[in-house]
C-alpha cells in the first residue's frame, strides 16, 4: 500500500512551520514507518503523539519542533473538502487492516453491553456531550447529535457515512429524527450486532447498513460525515 498522497499533504502542512520530513535540521522529523502518514490524518494530534511513542518517527529537538508547529497554527491551514478526503481515506485504511482491527475491537469493546450501558448512558456514546439546557447525560448526548445534524444540514433522503459508529447511537438518531439513510462502520462484532439490533428495533434497518471489520471501499458519495471524536 502506498502512502504517498498522505506524505505529500503532511509535507505541505509542515512546510508552513518550516519543518521537513527526513530533513537534516535538528527540528525536522525522521519517519521510520510510512503508516504514520495515514495515522496522523486518521487520529490527528493523538496519532502524532502515539506515533512517536511507538517509534514511528522521532526528532532530535522535540521542543523546537513543537514550538514551530504551535507558532504556525497548522490547524488553521486545513482545507475542509480536500482534508476531509484524507481523513476518510485514512480511517478506512485503519479499519481495513483486517486482523489488527478485529483484535482491537475485541480488546476494547467486547466486554459485554451491561458495562457500557451503565457507564455511557442510553445511546452508549464515548464522545463529548453538549450540556447547554441539558439536565442529564442522555439529554446532553441528544443535544450534541442534534447540533451535529443541523451543522451538516441533514435532510430526509440524504446518505451519511459513520466511521467508527460504536453501538449505532449516532446513525440511529440521524435516521430516526432526520430521515437519512447511511452506512455505519465498526471493527467490533459486538458493536455491529448491537447497532443492527438498535436500528431493527426502531424499524430503521432498511435505511442503515452496518459493515463489520474489513472495509476497503464504500460505494457512492455520502452527503454528510459526522466528525464526532469516537474516544
Amino acid at each position: 500500500m502506498t502512502y504517498t498522497r498522505f506524505r505529500r499533504r503532511l509535507e505541505a502542512l509542515l512546510a508552513i512551520a518550516d519543518i521537513r520530513i527526513d530533513g537534516g535540521r535538528p527540528w525536522d522529523i525522521q519517519v521510520h514507518n510510512e503508516e504514520f502518514f495515514a495515522r496522523i490524518f486518521a487520529d490527528g494530534p493523538l496519532g502524532f503523539g502515539e506515533g512517536y511513542m511507538d517509534g514511528w518517527w522521532d526528532c532530535e529537538q522535540l521542543d523546537d519542533m513543537a514550538y514551530r508547529v504551535c507558532r504556525a497554527e497548522l490547524y488553521r491551514h486545513f482545507r475542509p473538502l480536500n482534508d476531509l478526503f484524507f481523513l476518510l481515506s485514512a480511517r478506512l485504511i485503519r479499519l481495513g487492516r483486517g486482523s489488527r482491527a478485529s483484535k482491537l475491537g475485541e480488546r476494547h469493546y467486547e466486554l459485554g453491553l451491561d458495562l457500557f450501558r451503565a457507564m455511557l448512558g442510553e445511546r452508549m456514546m464515548y464522545s463529548c456531550a453538549y450540556w447547554k439546557d441539558a439536565g442529564t447525560l442522555d439529554e446532553a448526548q441528544d443535544r450534541k447529535l442534534d447540533l451535529i445534524a443541523r451543522k451538516l444540514q441533514l435532510e430526509s433522503g440524504m446518505r451519511v457515512l459513520d466511521i467508527g459508529c460504536g453501538w449505532g447511537g449516532a446513525i440511529h438518531y440521524f435516521a430516526e429524527k432526520y430521515g437519512v439513510s447511511g452506512v455505519a462502520v465498526t471493527p467490533s462484532l459486538d458493536q455491529h450486532e448491537a447497532a443492527r439490533n438498535l436500528c431493527a428495533a426502531g424499524g430503521l434497518r432498511s435505511r442503515v447498513n452496518q459493515i463489520w471489520q474489513i472495509v476497503f471501499s464504500v460505494k457512492g458519495m455520502p452527503d454528510g460525515y459526522a466528525p464526532a471524536d469516537i474516544r
